[in-house]
């Protein structure tokens, strides 16, 4: 606004002046003037006029690491060219949306295609396409807004872990083990060929047809052990920052456990103490895997209840022949009690414990680290007391024979979760 008064004002004197002195070099400078703005201000008003744009997101979640695929298409349907054409999407999404500018030619159609990474978990926003022209001089722009806004959730990385496993809740005829069974079970598991006695229902046929003889389904006991998992997210318990903060690392853990229970066809429930108790009933299956992935992707480490309420408020729903399997940094030996105590009610216990003192060094490292110290200029000091308390956990969960599980920042879980 204040570059076109300087515009008008400076147009105005050269008019006054050249109508005052008569002067011929003055009156070409007012005819060029009139000739460049009056163009400049046409070539704006043409810049948007019978141009087609649009972008099409090729998926609306992911998970963490992914990469969405956005497709930008433009197109001139007019016989005047477009020299110029800033292409932006406004996004909140971590890794962004890079612009472009190009021009086209009359009747011509430019598509290109942007990758972008999904580098943090949680609900994100396109918004409408910007489209922004005008002139070689910059007196004038022109701009518009193309399509609607879109929401992107993308969920926590899940990292495959193999080798763990939920024991077995404390009843009678519950198996840890799988095991071959006569009975038709849920965990159809294999096939072999057809042999005497063999129900008629077992047959599968795509691998009769396949094998060109009889093949019959063989079944796995079905575990017992469905799982219940609460996610500890109080804020005065979190350490670390970022990606390898005790909040990410105890979302991934949970994000993790839960995708490997559902996938045996285990009924999966789940609370976590974020900024209110959310508490999602157990079920199975791709919707419940769905559920639990939109909790872990809007959760924060923002709680104000601590995880022996959390324990509390859950044991009604925790029934009889469950695995409750508590991920949390606490320190406080308080909840230790309360989780003891499913185990007279046939309730199985594992505890996935994240490692504070290492949470803490690695956070004094990259504190270090951002002030330019390296650790010989500066040692970093031991927290001996966090340590201490750590011990004196693990410990108390040594008292009830509870399985722990430790896990620290840059550790696959593969590993972390195996030992």
């Amino acid at each position: 606004m204040f570059r076109r008064f300087q515009l008008l004002l400076l147009a105005a004197i050269l008019v006054v002046a050249a109508f005052s002195t008569g002067l011929t070099f003055l009156f070409y400078l007012v005819y060029l003037g009139v000739l460049v703005i009056g163009g400049s201000y046409v070539l704006t008003r043409l810049g948007l006029a019978d141009l087609e744009a649009g972008y099409a997101v090729n998926q609306l979640s992911g998970h963490v690491g992914d990469r969405i695929r956005v497709t930008y298409t433009l197109r001139n349907t007019s016989r005047v060219p477009k020299p110029w054409l800033e292409i932006h999407n406004p996004t909140s999404l971590p890794a962004g949306l890079p612009g472009r500018a190009i021009s086209l030619g009359g009747r011509t159609e430019r598509s290109w295609l942007i990758r972008t990474p999904l580098t943090r978990r949680g609900h994100f926003r396109i918004e409408p396409l910007q489209i922004r022209t005008g002139d070689p001089f910059g007196f004038f722009e022109s701009s518009a807004s193309v399509g609607s806004g879109i929401n992107v959730t993308v969920y926590p990385r899940l990292e495959p872990i193999p080798l763990w496993r939920l024991p077995a809740a404390n009843l009678d005829g519950s198996q840890a083990m799988r095991e071959r069974t006569l009975q038709a079970t849920p965990l159809a598991t294999t096939v072999r060929p057809w042999a005497p006695g063999d129900a008629f229902n077992r047959i599968h046929w795509k691998s009769t047809a396949r094998h060109g003889d009889i093949q019959v389904k063989e079944f796995d006991l079905e575990q017992t052990a469905d799982a219940w998992l609460v996610l500890d997210l109080e804020r005065s318990i979190q350490r670390g920052s970022g990606d390898e903060s005790t909040v990410e690392v105890g979302v991934r853990v949970a994000a993790a456990v839960a995708d490997k229970a559902l996938v045996e066809n285990r009924a999966v429930g789940m609370s976590v103490n974020a900024h209110r108790l959310a508490q999602l009933q157990p079920d199975r299956g791709g919707r419940q895997h769905l559920k639990i992935m939109q909790l872990l992707a809007a959760v924060e480490g923002d709680g104000s209840t601590p995880v022996a309420e959390a324990l509390v408020a859950s044991v009604p729903r925790i029934r009889r022949g469950m695995t409750a399997v508590v991920i949390t940094a606490s320190l406080d030996r308080g909840w230790v009690k309360p989780l003891a105590a499913l185990r007279s009610r046939g309730v199985a216990c594992v505890v996935v414990s994240l490692d504070v003192p290492a949470f803490e060094r690695r956070e004094q490292e990259e504190a270090a680290r951002r002030a330019g110290t390296s650790a010989a200029d500066s040692p970093l000091p031991q927290p001996s007391a966090t340590a201490q308390e750590w011990r004196a956990l693990r410990h108390a969960l040594a008292e009830f024979d509870i399985t722990v599980y430790r896990v620290g920042p840059a550790v696959p879980l593969s590993e972390a979760l195996a030992a």
